[in-house]
């Protein structure tokens, strides 16, 4: 079935798959509003046709289907149609299919059932934006080298040439630039995104995986740790507890002091179970190593391994420190809630024991040195940007697309982009930007 919109415009195109006539009827009630052309397909085969016949920007397929089941046919899909998006629909129960489904469909997101109508939406534009920054990646990379290519046939003669077309290729290189980081700040938004799927049941692990990251990165600077492996540990504190995405409520929510028999086996195998799930992906194998060790002890009684001293990552041991310091504080490994000074204390008494000696004492140095983050803002207009500035918010089109994420340094290049944007499109609002506390402006 095919619904489109009027005749001679440039459409997007997605195919709806799910065995449930209802559940179709609603996703095409939401998604034809903002002007896509509809297939859908009541079994993975029926979609495997459509795709086979017709042009498809983005998929949408359920994970329980009787003959063929989404992980199958999303696979099918990656392999015949690699530059088809795909999304998966699912619920809480299916944390395991939906993990294979991950790792053999290569999908860029997952939709829990029930869903949100706004979220769902912006996930598929969100995506479908994805896409075109990849396409134009690759069709801006081949440009730049054709280019390449045409300067070494030049005549060395023709300098003005030469300049007019390197003035050009730098113009080019600038837009790759900014795709290339654009592409990075999504796999970083997907890791946010994996990290905020146990936080969603909210309890005492509301902004762990956030507060052990910062401190985790914070450490690793702080003995020396060299900036792409600090990459690794920040990436492997996000998702260091990815592994409990199978929990029960009741078991998330009950301290370790007091799990025992079953539910204690259980809980100690998420460190491996979350290993497993991210190991797939080239860019978080160092990560997945990571996450695997973060609850080993430097005497050798941890797990899952029984690794002992230096045996252990180093990364892991850092995590470690940061994962037990955050929770004594929130309740997540004894009943009581400790302070920031007994949660130190407690670190100090069990440095060579359950935590490298060095990594505490560092530790300790690090919390005491640590001033207090003031994040202040103010507006800017556009013409009155200037390099250095950082970002506060997320700088958005009219559409709602994100085109810079908060955090960002601005630089020349950027600052140039963004006003020759707001001057195209009359797009007048401020930009908000960082502003130092007082102790900083001071020197």
């Amino acid at each position: 079935m095919n619904e489109s919109t009027e005749a001679g415009a440039t459409t997007i195109t997605l195919l709806l798959v799910d065995d449930e006539p209802s559940i179709l009827s609603a996703l095409r009630r939401l998604l034809r509003k903002s002007g896509y052309a509809i297939h859908t397909a009541e079994s993975g085969k029926a979609g495997l046709e459509i795709l086979e016949r017709e042009p498809v920007d983005l998929v949408i397929s359920d994970m329980r289907m009787p003959e063929m089941d989404g992980a199958r046919f999303l696979e099918q899909v990656r392999a015949r149609w690699p530059n088809t998006m795909r999304l998966l629909l699912t619920g809480y129960s299916d944390v395991t299919s939906t993990i294979d489904a991950i790792n053999r469909g290569e999908i860029y997101r997952y939709i829990a059932k029930p869903w949100n109508d706004d979220d769902l939406v912006l996930i598929v534009r969100d995506a479908l934006e994805r896409q075109r920054l990849t396409r134009e990646n690759a069709r801006l990379l081949a440009l730049s080298q054709a280019q390449n290519e045409e300067l070494k046939d030049l005549n060395a003669n023709l300098e003005e040439k030469v300049r007019l077309r390197t003035a050009e290729i730098v113009q080019i290189n600038d837009f790759l630039n900014l795709a290339n980081e654009r592409l990075k700040q999504n796999f970083l938004t997907s890791i946010k995104m994996f990290t905020g799927l146990i936080e969603l049941r909210a309890g005492a692990m509301a902004g762990h995986s956030r507060r052990v990251a910062d401190l985790a990165r914070r450490l690793a600077k702080h003995v020396g740790v060299d900036p792409r492996e600090q990459q690794d540990i920040f990436f492997a504190a996000l998702l260091h507890d990815i592994g409990k995405i199978g929990f029960t409520d009741s078991l998330l929510a009950r301290p370790v002091s007091r799990m025992s028999g079953e539910d204690l086996v259980f809980y100690r195998k998420h460190a491996a179970t979350g290993a497993a799930a991210l190991m797939p992906l080239d860019e978080l194998k160092q990560a997945a190593q990571i996450v695997r060790a973060h609850h080993e002890r430097f005497d050798g009684q941890g797990y899952p391994d029984g690794l002992e001293g230096e045996r252990i990552p180093l990364g892991a041991r850092i995590i470690s420190i940061a994962n037990d310091y955050d929770s004594l504080q929130n309740g997540m490994l004894a009943e009581r809630r400790m302070s920031p000074e007994e949660a130190q204390a407690l670190l100090v008494q069990s440095r060579g024991k359950r935590y490298d000696a060095q990594l505490v004492d560092a530790f300790i140095e690090m919390l005491g040195g640590l001033k207090k983050e003031i994040v202040l803002e103010k507006p800017v207009s556009h013409a009155d940007l200037k390099v250095g500035m950082v970002l506060s918010r997320d700088l958005v089109s009219r559409e709602g697309v994100l085109l810079l994420s908060s955090d960002y340094i601005l630089d020349t290049s950027l600052i140039r982009q963004i006003q020759d944007y707001a001057r195209r499109e009359n797009h007048t609002a401020p930009i908000y930007i960082r502003t130092p506390p007082p102790e900083e402006n001071k020197q």
